[in-house]
């Protein structure tokens, strides 16, 4: 059995463990409150950015744009990794991951681009360690800036066959959900979409459909990953704040057993000197 000093020294390292795992608790609380509101604010323009591209693809009859064909025959599979750059938010990042294994299990040819550094690391871990890698954290619009043009870039010269976003989606607080989703090429919707919305050919494009729309494609891609950046961000801070709040909450009832065992240790120790004292008593008394 452990002593009484041993089990106040554990008490009170839990206990400096307990603080900081509030403070952790306390950083998510607040940056999640910015990551959500940033994440509405992005919202309409993404709504409405998908609905002009999805009317556009129905008034075009051909557009000469790469996203729209099909990628070279052989090339790898290009897969945009999307994690957090920290962890301590329990199974987020390494769901995100598994998801990436699985899609690996299936395509034997992968280029990886990892966003985030715990996607990175595993990039790593899978052989790929001189693929190119950013950071999540910094200015997530310039970020997604350059992951679209490297991407786009490696697509057009046929170094890719398909753009592929692995990425998690922020369901509410206590869930995020990892998801596969392929981007390039880009599939034209079926003429009987039943998203579709008001009259066709209702709005005029300038100078042409085919025009617009060869110019909204790229930005489609850019905003996306900066979308998914966004949601990952969010997603993270929603673990990471059930995390540290499960981690103090548990904390808490390790320190109340350590105290018990303390107490019963103590009361033990102080029993048995009382006997000592009494049995040495006694003998006295014999002689």
């Amino acid at each position: 059995m452990p002593s009484v000093k041993d089990l106040r020294d554990r008490i009170r390292s839990l206990k400096n463990t307990q603080q900081i795992t509030k403070a952790m608790k306390q950083v998510a609380a607040a940056r999640i409150r910015r990551a959500e509101a940033a994440q509405r604010e992005a919202r309409p323009y993404s709504d409405t950015l998908s609905d002009m591209l999805r009317d556009l693809m129905r008034a075009v009859g051909n557009v000469d744009h790469p996203f729209m064909k099909p990628g070279k025959s052989g090339a790898p599979s290009g897969v945009i990794l999307m994690t957090a750059d920290k962890g301590l938010a329990g199974a987020f990042n390494s769901n995100t991951v598994r998801v990436a294994e699985t899609f690996a299990a299936t395509h034997p040819k992968i280029a990886y681009y990892a966003v985030g550094t715990k996607a990175r690391n595993a990039v790593r871990r899978f052989g790929a360690g001189d693929r190119p890698a950013w950071q999540l954290g910094g200015s997530k619009l310039e970020t997604a800036r350059e992951v679209s043009e490297r991407v786009s870039d490696d697509f057009v010269r046929g170094d890719i066959s398909e753009i592929v976003l692995i990425s998690s989606k922020n369901i509410s607080m206590m869930s995020q959900r990892p998801q596969s989703r392929p981007l390039v090429p880009i599939e034209r919707p079926p003429d009987d979409d039943a998203n579709a919305k008001g009259p066709q050919g209702a709005v005029e494009f300038s100078p042409s459909p085919e025009f617009v729309l060869s110019r909204l494609l790229p930005k489609y891609l850019e905003f996306t990953i900066y979308s998914a950046m966004l949601e990952t961000d969010a997603g993270f801070f929603a673990a990471q704040l059930v995390a540290m709040s499960n981690a103090t909450d548990n904390a808490s009832k390790l320190i109340d057993e350590l105290t018990i065992q303390m107490n019963n240790a103590r009361q033990a120790a102080i029993t048995k000197e009382l006997l000592e004292i009494v049995a040495g008593a006694e003998a006295l008394g014999v002689q």
